[in-house]
């Protein structure tokens, strides 16, 4: 089973590793079929369940709460987290012209109303801005995150792809601060090492959640020359991680960092969920940990 984690001072408890359903439904699964996904998460240990408004073309959400009402209690036993924000021009919205963000308090807070109804619950543990809005004050948003909290549909409040000054900026107007910011992290996209985004968060006792942690499969492409030094330097390793998978050590070394992101794992293959929850027990030796930073970079620490 895997290890669970309070990702922030005023936040809830997630598993140490998170499915997420971005692509969940690329091949067109029944409610049946993801229902089984989010069993076999919750053998594992992985309770924690990341979705958005936007994904699966804006059908996601109602697509995991029909998988929900299959079990009796079974949400319950989770910790959902959704995110909204981002508007593109789609066949549910005919008059929309422009992909727009819109993250002004009334759109947050209907937009949780209607993420309730869809995911069949009163509740949703954590919800994300998902993108920041150049448009809207923070004063707006914050507005309409300190009442979603101060309602009791959301249980805690955090963003996603915020850069560091735009995290402070918000936060300085939250009632209870944000707990989380849900970035891009991989080996082959080290930005919030780098940016100040893990600098902050360890100075706030956040957690980030990390999105993209196998580079959208990049990590596996071997017309990459970073994908193949990567490789090169997995198969070096592995037996001492228990004949571990590339992929299994890219979650680990992703989890290492000091700031501890939590890893959204993308796949919809339930080997694949099986397999990445094992990354959850490996600790990397240093030097390993600094290897694959290396062989990802293609050139030695500075």
């Amino acid at each position: 089973m895997l290890p669970r984690t309070q990702i922030a001072p005023n936040g809830p408890s997630f598993s140490r590793m998170v499915y997420g359903t971005w692509r969940m439904l690329d091949d067109a699964p029944s409610a049946q079929d993801i229902n089984r996904r989010l069993h076999l998460c919750l053998d594992l240990g992985i309770t924690t369940i990341d979705s958005a408004e936007i994904y699966g073309g804006y059908a996601q959400e109602a697509a995991l709460g029909a998988a929900l009402a299959l079990t009796p209690g079974l949400r319950d036993k989770l910790e959902l987290v959704t995110k909204s924000g981002i508007y593109i021009p789609h066949p549910t919205a005919p008059n929309r012209r422009v992909a727009h963000y819109d993250v002004t308090a009334k759109r947050l807070i209907d937009c949780v109303d209607a993420a309730l109804k869809r995911l069949g619950t009163d509740r949703i543990e954590v919800f994300l801005v998902h993108r920041p809005d150049w448009l809207t004050r923070i004063d707006d948003t914050a507005e309409g995150l300190n009442a979603l909290v101060k309602s009791g549909k959301v249980c805690g409040a955090g963003v996603s792809n915020y850069s560091p000054s735009q995290y402070a900026a918000l936060n300085s107007r939250m009632d209870r601060p944000l707990v989380t910011n849900q970035v891009e992290f991989s080996l082959l996209h080290m930005d919030p090492m780098f940016d100040g985004t893990f600098d902050q968060l360890q100075t706030e006792r956040v957690q980030p959640m990390a999105w993209s942690a196998l580079a959208g499969g990049g990590l596996f492409d071997r017309t990459n020359p970073a994908a193949q030094r990567l490789a090169t330097e997995a198969a070096l390793i592995a037996a001492k991680y228990g004949d571990a998978s590339l992929e299994q050590l890219a979650y680990a070394w992703v989890m290492a960092h000091p700031s501890q992101p939590v890893p959204v794992i993308g796949t919809n293959r339930l080997d694949r969920i099986a397999s990445a929850a094992k990354a959850a027990a490996i600790t990397l030796d240093r030097e390993d940990w600094f290897g694959l930073w290396v062989a990802a970079k293609g050139h030695g620490i500075p």
